[in-house]
């Protein structure tokens, strides 16, 4: 199955582009996903805050199944006062 992955900010200094597309296996946690961008681009390790993630446009817990054609958006975290 095939998903895109897009990223915002400092991840998508960190990896170059704006998205990606990926293939994975068909019960994919989001959770599996983000630990294959990090051995993919060792510098996501770097945050010590962890990766805010939506699929479809809502954001997801790491226990997500991923399906065919989701969107999966990586956002770091917003500092502010």
């Amino acid at each position: 199955m095939k998903v895109k992955i897009k990223f915002f900010a400092s991840y998508r200094e960190i990896v170059g582009k704006h998205e990606i597309t990926m293939d994975l296996k068909q019960g994919t946690k989001l959770s599996d996903l983000i630990e294959d961008l990090k051995c993919r681009y060792p510098r996501l390790q770097g945050f010590t805050d962890p990766i805010v993630t939506s699929v479809n446009k809502k954001y997801a817990r790491d226990d997500v199944i991923l399906n065919d054609g989701d969107e999966i958006a990586l956002l770091p975290p917003v500092s502010g006062g």
